[in-house]
Parts: structure tokens; C-alpha cells; sequence
């Protein structure tokens, strides 16, 4: 959203079959006051993978500055458009990778840069070789100011930022940060506020205890407070915790939402200067207000609805004073809009996917599991006659949650077209029920939840007609674990599918390029206390696999590597279980390449229709 109201800003693309990240992006730029589109003339024409991102508006709303990446490069540009102009402007060339623009009240642009990476920017991307001097230091992510078609570093050389804001005078920025490898450290890191005209840091705030990790740093329009999220956490840009504020200028954070039955996910402010946060409450999702300065604050509940919403900055991209918002909405079955509007009082700005849906009917489903109130989704197709099939989907994280979005065309899309049912619990781990919630399975990996899902599973067959001997379960990430898991513990399920898991917490403490997550979930590394890594490790009980399970992975992830895939593959056609693997090349946590995507569907939609159909 500009800041007049006038304007908003948005990138967009098409989803490939089993992907969300489309080969082809746009820039768009739509006029409230008519709806009239204009489509960005980007540099470099339509060459797959050269996106354009970050979108910024200047504080006077005549110019969006945006970057662009060079495909098959991490090099990206800076580019800047006159509103009302199809054709932009090159601000900057940098060799490195560039995110998160953001324009300081006196018009200065500032940007999170890291010159010469060896990988993308994220844990989530593909890795880089692992070979050389594995010692050798990584390049850190930078504040940066554009000046004179350079960049003016303010963060020091050796901090690695991971999200930074303005402070309304212009004289600096709050930011959380931590030292040395950035996919690694973001479990430690600590509140920090920069100067401008220097790179000394200072810290505002530092997390006492190892569940708590810290997130969305937002800083109050009269630059006198910070509010961010904190709690336990198990992935950068999976937000989900507490609610604190900090006065910059010193003195205690203080937690405005203890004991809240919710999660908030993230954090923004109102024109008028009150906290604003999105919570994950159940199954609802909810847009609230409350007093920055006070311990366990009154909830102003402004909307609430079974939808999820996106939006630039957390607290909803909006214009002060008219408090005019843009936020794109999505549901399990309505696909993604922009809408604008005060909040709660939302209008459709566009209909560029009318017509899109998926044929079937969604259940909120509520259940008790060990004292918890557990909630998940059943989704059943529209046609299904008599007994149906179904296929458990265990989200990944565990700090995450299963929620209504749109899946598009790809594996979801394809099951229940096929007449399958799925549903995707969001056990004990997940973010929506509050801190004691999602802390309840740390050292605990796959036994507590896995009670949860199991009992799910046994609400939803008495919620519909879901045929119990012909049970399947599909998960990715941390929900591969918890299928590589959950098939050496029952033999409920007929048929299962890992995605990038994990089937052995010893050897993967060593491999992987994330450790620091484990700590606050295990309480001390794996050399510390083997035993309880070794307590939820399915390859310590791969005797018990009678379910035929199919896994895939990238060949370069660095979350999930692939030796944890290939060993559980092994083992299981070692013992004569009817296994398939599929490693991908080049791919990192999550699969880019359409082709891959399409691919994997395939495969797994095979798997599940020959031992389920």
C-alpha cells in the first residue's frame, strides 16, 4: 500500500504444478480509485527466475523502488519507478543478494545485502557445495544505505541481520542479529539497535532462555518502543509466540500477552500507535489491538475469520491516517485475492483468479488428546461415494500449523481429485494454542504427537465416512520425520510418503546446517545426551516397518540433508519393505524447479493409488 492510500503494489505469478514458487513473476501496480492494472515493463523480458521483489514506496508515494534478481545468479538490482511510469530505473547493480528495501522517513532507502554469497540468502535454499575449508567464514547479511549508487554499510562486517526496521527520526534502526553462519544463528539471535553513521551496535534485548527465540521487530510510529514476537520457535520466517514491547531507550521487556490461548504471528502498528498483531487462535485467524505498555493487555479483536492473510509489514500494509489496508486472502478453497479496506470492512480489489476452486467440503475438527484441546482440518472431495481413502498430512516445523490456504494444482489438489480425504492435524508443537501448547513435545519429538494425530485420525473417522483399512500418511520436513516415525510405531497406515525427513537425530545433529534449532527441543546437543536423541529416532526401530514408503528429498538441502532419506531407504529395502527414493538434483528444503514439483507429484500420487485405491 502507498502511503496516500492511493496505490498497491504486488508481485505475482502462477503456480507450477506442486510448487508455490512460480518460474515467472510480475510486478503490478494497481490504482484504488479505479482498479485500473499496470504491469511493470521488467528489464529483463520473460527469462524464467528473474523476479522481482521487495516492493517500496517512498514516503511521498511518487516513486516504488523494487529489486531484481539475475537468473541463474545471486546477483540482484535495484530499480526505482515513477508512479504513473511503466519503465523503470536502475538505482543500484550489486553482486550479491539483496532483500527487505525499506525507506526512511527523509526518503533514504536502506536494504538487507550480502555481497559475494555462496547460496541464496535461507536456510530453505539449496546449499552450497560442502567442500574447502568448511571453516572458513560465511558472508554475513548487511544493512545497507543506498547513496550515490552505492551501498553505505551500518551494520558491522561480522553480524549477520536477519530483520531490521526504520526508526521513525531516521537516525537509526532496530534490528535482530547474531554472529557467523546465517542459515545457523537465528536461533540466538538478540535485539540489537544500529546507528547510521556507525557500526557499533547496541543491544536492547537478549533472550535468557534458549526456548525463546525472537522475531518481527516492529518499532512504535513515536520511535519510543519496539514490539516484537518471542517464543519457542523452530524456523526463521515460521513466526509464532508472545507478544513483548521495550522502550528503546532502556528498561525490562515486558510480555503483554502471557498465557494467551493463541499464537501471534506477526506484529505491526496502528496509526494511532497501539500494538497491532495477527494471531493464530484454533482454527480462527485474528487481527487485534492492545496497549504497548501494559502486562496482559486488553484484546480488541478488530477481525476474525478462517482465512489466511498476507501482507507486507504484519500489521496489515497501511496508510496513515485514513487507516486504508491491502492484505491478500486466501482459504482452503478460495483462492489468493487482494483485498482493501479498513480492516474487517475489506472489499476485493481483484478477481485474477475467479473461477479457480477445489471440489470439496472442509471440517474444523476438535479433539482430546493427553488433557490437550488439539483442532485440525478434514477436507473431503465434493463426488466421494461410500468409503473413501484418506491421507493424514503432517505439517512440517514442528513450530508451524496447518492453515487455510489454497493449495493450487499440485498434490493436494490431485488427491482429492482422485477421491481421496485428507486431513492435517496440528498437534502438540504447533503454533494456535499458545506458548505451553507448543512447547509440550520439546524433548518429546514423535511420541506426544504422534498420540495427538492418531487420536485425530480417530475423531475423523467417526466425522465421516473414511475407510480405516485404507489409511495413508504424507509429510515434509519435520511432518517427514513424523511419517518415517509414525511407520515404525503403527502399522495403521497402508501406504506412506516422506518428504525431506529425518530418521536418525544422531548422525543428523553432525550433518545438517541448522543445529542450533535442536537445543532449545532436546535441551543439550547430541554428544551431551545420546539417549535422548536416540529415544525418536525411527531408524532405531526400522524392524517394525510393514508400511511400503516412498521418500524424496534435494540433493543439496541443508535442513534435511539427503543422507537422512537415503539411510531410511536403505534400511527399509535392506529388510525387504517396499520402498523408492527420489533425491533431486540441485534442490535445497523445498523443490523450485517446476519440473521437480510435477514429478513429485506424480510419484506420490502413484505410490498412494497403488497401495490405496
Amino acid at each position: 500500500m502507498s502511503p496516500d492510500g492511493a496505490f498497491v503494489a504486488s508481485v505475482e505469478g502462477d503456480s507450477p504444478v506442486g510448487g508455490f514458487y512460480p518460474p515467472m513473476r510480475e510486478l503490478v501496480i494497481r490504482d484504488l480509485s479505479t482498479g485500473a492494472a499496470t504491469q511493470i515493463a521488467l528489464p529483463c523480458g520473460k527469462v524464467p527466475q528473474c523476479w522481482p521483489g521487495s516492493p517500496a514506496w517512498t514516503p511521498d508515494s511518487r516513486h516504488l523502488s523494487f529489486t531484481l534478481r539475475s537468473p541463474g545468479t545471486h546477483a540482484y538490482a535495484v530499480y526505482s519507478l515513477e508512479t504513473g511510469a511503466t519503465a523503470p530505473t536502475l538505482l543500484l547493480n550489486f553482486g550479491g543478494t539483496i532483500k527487505d528495501l525499506h525507506y526512511g522517513s527523509d526518503g533514504r532507502l536502506a536494504m538487507l545485502a550480502t555481497e559475494n554469497p555462496r547460496k541464496e540468502v535461507g536456510a530453505t535454499e539449496a546449499g552450497a557445495p560442502v567442500a574447502g575449508d568448511l571453516d572458513e567464514p560465511t558472508p554475513e547479511q548487511r544493512i545497507g544505505i543506498l547513496e550515490r549508487g552505492f551501498l553505505h554499510w551500518v551494520s558491522p562486517p561480522d553480524l549477520y541481520v536477519y530483520e531490521y526496521e526504520w526508526r521513525p527520526d531516521g537516525k537509526g534502526f532496530v534490528g535482530t542479529a547474531a554472529p557467523g553462519d546465517g542459515d545457523n544463528n537465528w536461533w540466538t539471535a538478540k535485539l540489537y539497535a544500529f546507528g547510521v553513521n556507525d557500526g557499533a551496535p547496541r543491544v536492547l534485548y537478549s533472550p535468557k532462555d534458549i526456548h525463546l527465540q525472537i522475531a518481527n521487530p516492529r518499532v512504535s510510529p513515536d520511535g519510543h518502543a519496539v514490539a516484537f514476537i518471542a517464543g519457542l520457535m523452530s524456523d526463521f520466517n515460521s513466526t509464532g509466540g508472545d507478544v513483548y514491547t521495550l522502550p528503546l531507550e532502556g528498561g525490562q521487556a515486558i510480555n503483554v500477552t502471557p498465557g494467551m490461548h493463541a499464537s501471534a504471528t506477526s506484529l505491526g502498528w496502528s496509526c494511532s500507535g497501539t500494538v497491532r498483531a495477527q494471531l493464530l487462535a484454533g482454527d480462527q485467524t485474528k487481527i487485534v489491538e492492545f496497549d504497548a505498555g501494559r502486562e496482559a493487555a486488553a484484546v480488541h479483536v478488530l477481525w476474525s475469520g478462517a482465512e489466511t492473510l498476507r501482507w507486507h509489514d504484519a500489521g496489515v500494509s497501511s496508510a496513515c491516517p485514513s487507516g486504508v489496508t491491502a492484505v491478500a486472502h486466501e482459504s482452503f478453497t478460495a483462492p489468493p485475492e487482494i483485498e482493501t479496506g479498513t480492516i474487517g470492512h475489506w472489499r476485493d480489489l481483484t478477481a485474477v483468479n475467479a473461477g479457480l476452486g477445489v471440489p470439496m467440503r472442509v471440517q474444523s475438527l476438535s479433539w482430546k488428546s493427553d488433557g490437550f484441546d488439539v483442532q485440525g482440518w478434514l477436507m473431503l472431495p465434493d463426488h466421494a461415494e461410500g468409503k473413501i481413502p484418506m491421507v493424514t498430512v503432517i505439517h512440517g516445523g514442528p513450530a508451524a500449523a496447518a492453515v487455510p490456504f489454497f493449495s493450487g494444482p499440485g498434490l493436494f489438489d490431485a488427491l482429492i481429485d482422485r477421491g481421496y480425504a485428507l486431513f492435517r492435524p496440528n498437534p502438540r508443537g504447533s503454533f494456535g494454542q499458545g506458548e505451553r501448547f507448543t512447547s509440550a513435545n520439546v524433548r518429546d519429538l514423535g511420541h506426544g504427537d504422534l498420540r495427538d494425530v492418531l487420536a485425530g485420525i480417530d475423531t475423523a473417522l467417526k466425522a465421516a465416512p473414511i475407510d480405516e483399512a485404507r489409511l495413508g500418511v504424507w509429510g515434509g520436513s519435520y511432518g517427514g520425520f513424523m511419517t518415517m516415525w509414525a511407520v515404525t510405531q503403527t502399522d495403521r497406515f497402508k501406504a506412506a510418503v516422506a518428504a525431506a525427513g529425518i530418521s536418525n537425530w544422531l548422525s543428523y545433529y553432525g550433518e545438517n546446517g541448522i543445529d542450533a534449532w535442536m537445543l532449545p527441543y532436546f535441551g543439550a546437543s547430541v554428544y551431551e545426551d545420546p539417549a535422548a536423541y536416540a529415544r525418536s529416532s525411527p531408524i532405531n526401530f526400522i524392524r517394525n516397518v510393514h508400511t511400503p514408503t516412498f521418500a524424496w528429498v534435494g540433493e543439496r538441502d541443508i535442513e534435511c540433508p539427503a543422507s537422512q532419506t537415503q539411510e531410511f531407504w536403505h534400511a527399509l529395502k535392506t529388510l525387504g519393505i517396499p520402498t523408492a527414493i527420489m533425491i533431486y538434483p540441485g534442490e535445497g528444503h523445498g523443490l523450485r524447479e517446476p519440473q521437480h514439483t510435477a514429478d513429485a507429484v506424480r510419484r506420490t500420487v502413484a505410490w498412494f493409488d497403488r497401495y490405496l485405491r
